[in-house]
């Protein structure tokens, strides 16, 4: 089983929205989008995090039996690795008191209520993945969909995981910034609850399947290759996500996304000149590729995860310098440093 969990967090249906959304976030010009509207593709959601709270906890075995069924590659996996009650086994005492216990708490029952009115209908979610599976289709022609299930993991911070051939979206990481459990809880600040929201949930399903297709890199591994792999998954996001502005994908607000593009150069040389780009220490990699409120050692206004930025504009410049290189074949590649020294990017 592979499990990806997606901590960047949450899109819009009106057009009027749409626009605005553009604009507000600063979003790039796509250039040569392919046409896909004739590759067949349907999402159903399948409502998992319904069905859960409907079980007939005085029978619980039996409904146990009845949810395996229904989701025999999901629940066993629910179990085990989101709610980390164990090895899932229908005749455990274990795991059918745990079960019980879940349904029938009351805040929990509350929580789901709320999931239930702000999501009664996927709808627009199911719109959104089916064309970006329509572009990765296009791209990886062996590319088989995901079936896709709602979840809950009662704010355990599961926005979007891969079981197998599953993708999961847990539906109560989106409940909006304003959703006021999520600052009472100590793990969540501010920058992680600003993406807590609808318009996170397409992207951050599109990246662990990303993650799922190609495992980035090591966290031992030196810098730049971090930054090339990380620059690879923002390419192919770009790619199959070409109407999400850049400030969504990257996981930033409008003025981050702004100090990036006016001061790329001062980045770039920040990293060269402090030479940090052939490290292997993962403890100060991981202020560049780890998500915070800020980049330390940059000037305010830089954001978190700053990396992911860096590696984005060489794998562009690599692509715009190698235009013959399919989607494909530049997420085949495994040799970052090749991808690098053939980018010969040099901001000005």
């Amino acid at each position: 089983m592979q499990n990806y969990i997606n901590k960047l967090f949450g899109n819009s249906s009106q057009l009027l929205i749409a626009v605005l959304s553009l604009c507000c976030f600063n979003a790039c010009t796509h250039k040569n989008v392919p046409d896909v509207s004739h590759i067949a593709m349907e999402v159903h959601i399948k409502r998992f995090d319904q069905d859960l709270y409907k079980l007939d906890t005085t029978h619980i075995q039996t409904a146990l039996q009845q949810l395996d069924a229904a989701y025999p590659a999901f629940l066993p996996a629910y179990i085990e690795h989101i709610m980390n009650f164990g090895p899932y086994s229908d005749s455990s005492q274990l795991i059918q008191l745990q079960t019980r216990r879940l349904v029938s708490n009351s805040d929990f029952r509350v929580l789901q209520d709320t999931i239930n009115a702000q999501y009664p209908k996927l709808d627009d979610l199911e719109k959104d993945l089916a064309q970006s599976f329509r572009y990765i289709k296009y791209y990886f022609p062996a590319f088989k969909a995901p079936q896709v299930v709602a979840f809950s993991s009662v704010i355990s911070n599961y926005g979007a995981v891969t079981v197998d051939s599953i993708l999961g979206v847990g539906l109560d990481m989106y409940l909006g910034k304003d959703f006021p459990v999520y600052s009472l809880l100590p793990d969540y600040p501010g920058y992680m609850i600003r993406k807590f929201s609808k318009e996170y949930i397409t992207t951050n399903c599109i990246q662990v399947l990303s993650q799922q297709m190609y495992p980035g890199a090591d966290p031992s591994d030196k810098l730049i290759v971090q930054l090339v792999n990380a620059g690879k998954h923002q390419y192919f996001m770009e790619q199959v996500l070409p109407d999400v502005p850049d400030s969504i994908r990257l996981g930033y607000t409008k003025d981050q996304m702004d100090f990036c593009n006016e001061n790329e150069q001062m980045i770039w040389q920040f990293f060269v000149q402090q030479n940090l780009l052939y490290k292997s220490d993962w403890q100060s990699n991981m202020h560049f590729m780890n998500d915070g409120p800020s980049t330390q050692g940059m000037p305010e206004g830089s954001p978190g995860r700053i990396g992911s930025f860096v590696g984005w504009q060489i794998v562009k410049r690599y692509m715009k310098e190698h235009s013959n290189v399919t989607l494909q074949q530049l997420m085949d590649n495994k040799d970052a440093m090749q991808i690098f020294s053939q980018s010969k990017y040099r901001p000005k």
